[in-house]
């Protein structure tokens, strides 16, 4: 694709890529019969639901509008999860979802009657107290403070009245090994209430269309499940989905001198990428390399008034000047459905690049969906 015929800043999704993904899901459920559900929270471009829905199970949902779209643009199974559910939305997302996880008894209790009336699912999520993550406790729901999952001395095993499967989502950009080793947790602790349920729900974090990831070792974890306990089981990644299957385009503003040459860009950590300063980590760029690994050495950062709205360091083989072209890659994740318009920075215009390798642009953002915003 020719870089120069976006607007800038914007968001490209590769159909391609996005499909290869995909495959490599799909070839999870025909082998095992496991069922993979899209994590809306991840990747919510629904203009793309029907093209996933050929290949996926369904929709996994963290409230009301999460549990409309999935219901309203794929149509497949929905399963929907909150830490609270609100009085005044909950018999709604009943009548969107399947299955109605529940975070603690109390919200069971409160909720039971009605999800049973509706002929739907309930699910109660677990904590397995198996913390597989280093140095990431905002993504962690197994720290120590977390405030997701029962803990196994407060699951009470005289109060499952109704409830058919459990859940657990404990994994941010793992592999199987570290699904493994929750696995064996869940059964040590939760392994009495798993043989009179009908389903397990894996949750998300499962990096399976990463090229490193070890398939077979998570099949097997499947299989142990289904076999032992005959249980039905759920996967619901979301960045495994449309991993590598995005691009942000963004054009060089200014060049500021300084001990580091800045350059400054029409995008925003803060208000584009997110997860840049929340994680943090360096978002891959075409054609650059670390700092000092190529000639020349520049730190990237935003239009904004925010000191530390920085995106990282990089270093290229050519000067880089103003109005030059850079493309930020894996940015259909995480990126779109969490950005603002802080400082009133506009949202990217989202474009699909199309497997026959044509452009469609998928939605425009202007000044009404920033004062709308307000």
């Amino acid at each position: 694709m020719d870089i120069k015929n976006f607007e800038t800043p914007c968001y490209v999704i590769d159909e391609k890529k996005l499909i290869n993904n995909l495959e490599i899901l799909k070839g999870v459920q025909d082998r095992t019969g496991a069922k993979i559900l899209l994590a809306q929270k991840a990747f919510s471009c629904y203009h793309l639901y029907p093209l996933i829905g050929k290949y996926l199970s369904g929709t996994a949902c963290s409230g009301l509008f999460e549990a409309k779209l999935g219901f309203e643009e794929m149509g497949k199974e929905n399963h929907v999860f909150s830490a609270a559910y609100r009085e005044n939305e909950i018999d709604e997302i009943i009548s969107y979802c399947g299955h109605i996880i529940f975070n603690s008894f109390s919200q069971l209790d409160r909720y039971r009657e009605r999800v049973l009336k509706a002929g739907k699912k309930i699910g109660l999520r677990i904590n397995p107290e198996l913390s597989t993550q280093e140095g990431h406790e905002i993504y962690d729901p197994c720290s120590p403070k977390s405030r997701l999952g029962i803990k196994n001395k407060y699951f009470d095993r005289d109060d499952l009245y109704g409830v058919t499967g459990l859940h657990f989502h404990t994994l941010c950009e793992q592999n199987s090994d570290d699904l493994e080793k929750t696995l064996n947790a869940v059964e040590e602790k939760f392994g009495d209430v798993l043989e009179n349920m009908q389903w397990i729900n894996f949750g998300g974090g499962h990096h399976i269309t990463r090229e490193d990831y070890d398939i077979s070792r998570l099949e097997k974890c499947i299989k142990h499940m289904q076999d032992k306990y005959n249980l039905n089981v759920y996967l619901e990644p979301g960045e495994a989905v449309a991993l590598n299957a995005g691009y942000l385009i963004t054009e060089v503003l200014d060049v500021v001198e300084s001990d580091t040459d800045i350059l400054i860009l029409d995008t925003s950590a803060a208000c584009h990428m997110p997860d840049v300063l929340e994680m943090p980590y360096r978002p891959p760029l075409k054609d650059s390399g670390n700092p000092s690994e190529k000639k020349y050495n520049y730190r990237l950062g935003s239009q904004t008034c925010l000191s530390g709205d920085f995106i990282g360091e990089y270093s290229f083989d050519n000067i880089i000047s103003i109005g030059d072209r850079l493309v930020f890659e894996d940015m259909a994740i995480y990126s779109m459905v969490k950005n603002n318009t802080f400082n009133g920075m506009p949202l990217p215009a989202i474009y699909l690049l199309k497997s026959d390798e044509n452009i469609e642009m998928l939605k425009k953002f202007g000044y009404e969906n920033f004062k709308a915003r307000i």
